[in-house]
């Protein structure tokens, strides 16, 4: 008899990631080994370290979940998931060699998991101790916001998407990241900006909102020019000065530009995810990503979301950034519909989101 329970892989970026999901739903073991201080130094992720990263610390990672779950020798999984894309080659390809190492050890399944779609059933999952509580419901909006992707799709059903839009340039996470730095915070850029913008009293700067006409698309590039003009005035400098030094704003001044970036990328997540919810005829809504886990997105939607009379649906934040439990959740629905890898499996630095 099938136990429905997944041993999930995930190592597209800088998050090393084992995790057993059963049905999809609960959370048996969710174990990840971060490298945000390594990468704070640069201020971004170099690729190669990454990679060497994720092979120090896969199979510590492995042998931790499968302690975690109390499952001995993997007795008892259906099944080995893994991310196949987009993401880093390099990284992608430790988590893939190990999932492929694990499942023909083991005689079972190897399927192939986008980490996009991941982050969209993070929404489906529950802690370990965690009541039970509805699915999202179908049909239904989501949007995952992250470092390297910004997106909105309509799902008529498990697996089925339609993309509604898309950042035809930078993804909101990267945007956050870059502006963080300007400001002279720390990596990762969002919880940063989200700090200091809590200190704002002024509220007397306004960024551009791009809202790309009646479409549900993103742009946040000009953000970063506009961010850059700011810095430069705050330190009476002028606009096209290529050199800023961070170091002679304010404590109030970074506080006030780092709260008039995030209200503009607020403001617009906020607004096309609500209009797509509303157009479609969604019934319920789901936000997911690294960036989701920023406290003003999240009140501000949830706030829209009860106006429209619709539940929102975020996971805590723990799951909103990279993780292997997000890609056993969707592994589970591609076992089901019989989605299989063999040896040829390889990275997909580029792969999309099929709609």
């Amino acid at each position: 008899m099938s136990s429905g329970r997944i041993v999930a892989v995930e190592s597209s970026c800088d998050e090393t990631a084992v995790a057993v999901v059963e049905r999809g739903r609960r959370i048996v073991a969710n174990v990840v080994a971060s490298q945000v201080q390594l990468h704070s130094a640069t201020g971004g992720i170099v690729p190669e370290v990454a990679a060497r990263a994720h092979l120090r610390w896969m199979i510590p990672v492995l042998e931790e979940a499968r302690e975690r779950s109390g499952i001995d020798d993997w007795s008892g999984v259906d099944a080995v998931a893994v991310t196949e894309g987009p993401g880093l080659a390099g990284s992608l390809l430790v988590g893939i060699t190990m999932a492929k190492t694990l499942a023909w050890s083991l005689d079972l399944p190897l399927v192939p998991v986008n980490h996009l779609e991941g982050h969209i059933y993070a929404a489906w999952l529950l802690d370990p101790d965690e009541a039970e509580k509805p699915a999202p419901e179908f049909p239904l909006v989501a949007m995952v916001v992250s470092g390297g992707h910004t997106f909105i799709v309509e799902m008529q059903d498990h697996l089925r998407y339609r993309l509604l839009g898309q950042t035809v340039d930078d993804a909101a996470g990267e945007a956050n990241d870059k502006v963080g730095r300007l400001l002279g915070l720390s990596y990762p850029g969002g919880p940063a900006i989200m700090k200091a913008a809590a200190g704002a009293t002024a509220h007397d700067h306004r960024f551009p909102r791009a809202w790309m006409g009646e479409s549900y698309d993103f742009s946040f590039s000009g953000l970063k020019t506009a961010a850059r003009h700011e810095v430069a005035e705050a330190l009476g400098l002028p606009a096209e000065t290529r050199e800023l030094d961070s170091a002679d704003l304010s404590e109030q001044d970074v506080a006030e530009l780092a709260w008039a970036f995030q209200d503009s990328v607020v403001d617009v997540l906020t607004s096309k995810l609500l209009r797509a919810a509303r157009e479609t005829g969604a019934r319920s809504i789901i936000l997911g990503g690294g960036v989701a886990a920023n406290t003003v997105l999240r009140e501000r939607i949830d706030e829209g979301a009860r106006g429209l009379g619709l539940p929102l649906i975020v996971p805590r934040p723990g799951l909103c950034t990279d993780n292997a439990a997000m890609i056993g959740a969707a592994g589970y629905h591609r076992h089901l519909a019989g989605a299989r890898g063999d040896r040829a499996l390889d990275a997909r630095p580029s792969l999309k989101l099929a709609v």
